[in-house]
């Protein structure tokens, strides 16, 4: 932690507001240069709390597979007031318990059958609308919907209704930032979901909803709470981490005519490109964790009950992993990134998001022949602290 004064003296997060414009990667590399750990000011409302944060890829890596040393429970403080009982906030055998009730429907296997139910159509639908305009943004007109519709018919939701969910994921995910829309969108996502539970108590139809309701392992089955929590967890993420991501994806093929061509081409680029995206410009860039012990990370001391943020998308910045990390390479030889976390909390819904992405992005390539950014409008930017993508992706085709 030691860096020069005057390069960190002024390091921490910006204020909330600043949130969804914010750009890190700057300040967090002095971080990295200067040991990859670094303390933050007292929180002025608890100085008792220590807190750090990590953006070293091989202490990031090593933290998020030791629960035993870093606990998860950190996360039912800060999000769970808006997603109620959640996975995210367990450890140990609780949470192995939990994860088994619900991971069963997540496998690779198993999300397969979707692509040609559900994914290829949903897309196909999206883009016979932009077709014939020449034009269009590519976040508010694709992105914004297409995952959410994705995750809306799998879960069994009524797609038409996406829009609603669209609203209420972007509420909880900020729910820290701005408590009373948090917690008026968990509500209303619950009071939503409640008669679609009972229907499919008595009534299973197949869809991912049927299957959590009626899971049931060693004889225990999700509680009425964990199900709920599962469902403000799990239609927030498989929304809004695509959209992101999926917009960043969009942005740099659209402003680049000889990789667009390249992928056009070869589909077989889709997967590391995909890959190299995640490293590159991870949609959510942070992970929280609580010290359960007086520990060490990156040689510093850390006490007990330190609150621990491990900066995920600075660790896919790490120049001790990957040479030039700031330069997006879709020749890249490694790849091994913690876009989708790792060990026992690594994201149950990698599979679908790669999948998504892999047939939504083969869909435009094959779709908008000739994309490229709007030589009209102002040239799109990625952006944002906790989670970041592009606000718009304005394109001509064609």
């Amino acid at each position: 932690m030691g860096a020069p004064e005057d390069d960190l003296s002024a390091y921490g997060p910006p204020s909330y507001d600043e949130w969804p414009q914010a750009q890190p990667y700057q300040q967090w590399a002095l971080v990295q240069e200067a040991g990859g750990i670094i303390e933050l000011p007292p929180n002025p409302w608890d100085e008792s709390v220590r807190a750090f944060h990590v953006t070293d890829f091989a202490e990031a890596d090593r933290i998020l597979r030791d629960g035993q040393t870093f606990s998860a429970s950190i996360n039912a403080d800060g999000i769970g007031p808006f997603m109620g009982e959640l996975i995210l906030g367990l450890d140990g055998d609780e949470h192995r318990r939990y994860r088994n009730l619900v991971a069963h429907a997540f496998r690779r296997s198993a999300i397969e059958r979707w692509e040609h139910e559900l994914i290829g159509p949903l897309i196909a639908e999206l883009l016979d609308e932009l077709v014939p305009r020449g034009r269009a943004d590519l976040v508010a007109d694709l992105t914004a919907r297409y995952p959410v519709q994705v995750i809306c018919a799998i879960v069994g939701v009524p797609v038409e209704d996406h829009d609603r969910f669209h609203a209420w994921a972007q509420q909880i995910n900020y729910g820290p930032l701005d408590p009373e829309a948090g917690m008026a969108a968990s509500q209303a996502m619950r009071a939503y979901l409640e008669p679609l539970v009972a229907d499919r108590l008595v009534s299973p139809t197949g869809d991912l909803l049927s299957e959590l309701v009626h899971t049931e392992i060693d004889g225990e089955r999700l509680t009425d709470e964990r199900l709920y929590g599962f469902l403000r967890l799990l239609l927030p993420a498989g929304a809004e981490t695509t959209f992101n991501v999926m917009g960043s994806c969009l942005l740099l093929i659209a402003a680049d005519a000889e990789l667009r061509d390249r992928l056009t081409v070869d589909r077989s680029l889709l997967e590391p490109f995909i890959e190299e995206v995640l490293r590159w410009e991870s949609s959510v860039t942070m992970v929280a964790r609580r010290t359960t012990g007086d520990t060490t990370i990156a040689g510093s001391p850390v006490p007990s009950g330190s609150s621990v943020t491990v900066l995920t998308g600075a660790a896919g910045h790490d120049p001790d992993r990957w040479p030039h990390p700031d330069r997006f390479d879709l020749d890249r030889d490694e790849r091994g990134h913690i876009a989708f976390g790792t060990g026992a909390h690594q994201c149950l819904g990698m599979h679908l998001a790669r999948l998504e992405l892999r047939i939504g992005i083969g869909a435009v390539l094959d779709r908008l022949p000739g994309l490229r950014l709007d030589p009209q409008r102002p040239e799109p930017i990625i952006a944002g602290y906790a989670f970041r993508g592009p606000a718009e992706v304005p394109v001509v085709f064609g």
